[in-house]
């Protein structure tokens, strides 16, 4: 996909999601065989449940069908969220990411995996896990820091933070009610007028 097509879906997208009280993540297009994938990626302080992944598909679609953004052939929309192990790269993706155990890779070498206490401006307060029976650290991590940061998936989190109040659409792993419904909001799109002309 040409920067000018993404940049133009993106423009395009981006205040629908937001009407939706949606924050736009990703636009992708992909091939997949002989059909183009639209991929857009949604998320939300609060998380995106189904009904809101319905919605802002539906309006997403009509959006589409409205204009030429896509191009004539036939294609699939499809509308998700981020998933469990979700890259942060915004600000707002580490807000959301707090109490969350993250793989930070750093810009001096080597790795971190630390759970997300606290953001502000300057960067995050991390407690670092102790290792064979030491108590577990703080430390601070200033954003020009890291390199890279992913969310870890945890399936049996021991420590008394798994049964904390999560924002709604969260389970007490943190984990999106919505994480797996990548291909929930599916929408196939044909262009009528090229197949009436062939």
């Amino acid at each position: 996909m040409s920067t000018t097509q993404s940049e133009r879906l993106r423009e395009l997208l981006e205040p629908l999601v937001a009407s939706q009280g949606l924050d736009l993540e990703e636009v992708a297009v992909d091939t997949v065989g002989r059909k183009r994938v639209l991929r857009v990626v949604v998320d939300s302080d609060t998380g995106a449940d189904l009904d809101r992944i319905a919605d802002v598909s539906r309006a997403l679609s009509a959006k589409l069908d409205e204009t030429d953004a896509m191009g004539a052939g036939a294609y699939d929309l499809e509308v998700g969220t981020p998933g469990a192990e979700r890259a942060l790269t915004e600000y707002r993706h580490f807000v959301r990411a707090t109490d969350r155990l993250v793989k930070f890779q750093l810009h001096e070498g080597g790795d971190l995996l630390a759970r997300i206490r606290a953001v502000d401006e300057a960067g995050l307060d991390l407690e670092v896990p102790g290792v064979k029976g030491r108590k577990a650290t703080t430390r601070k991590l200033a954003f020009p820091d890291i390199a890279k940061a992913r969310v870890q998936v945890e399936f049996n989190r021991k420590d008394s933070d798994a049964s904390r109040a999560k924002p709604a659409g969260h389970d007490a792993n943190g984990l999106d009610d919505a994480d797996d419904l990548d291909d929930l909001a599916d929408t196939d799109h044909t262009n009528d007028k090229k197949e009436e002309e062939a």
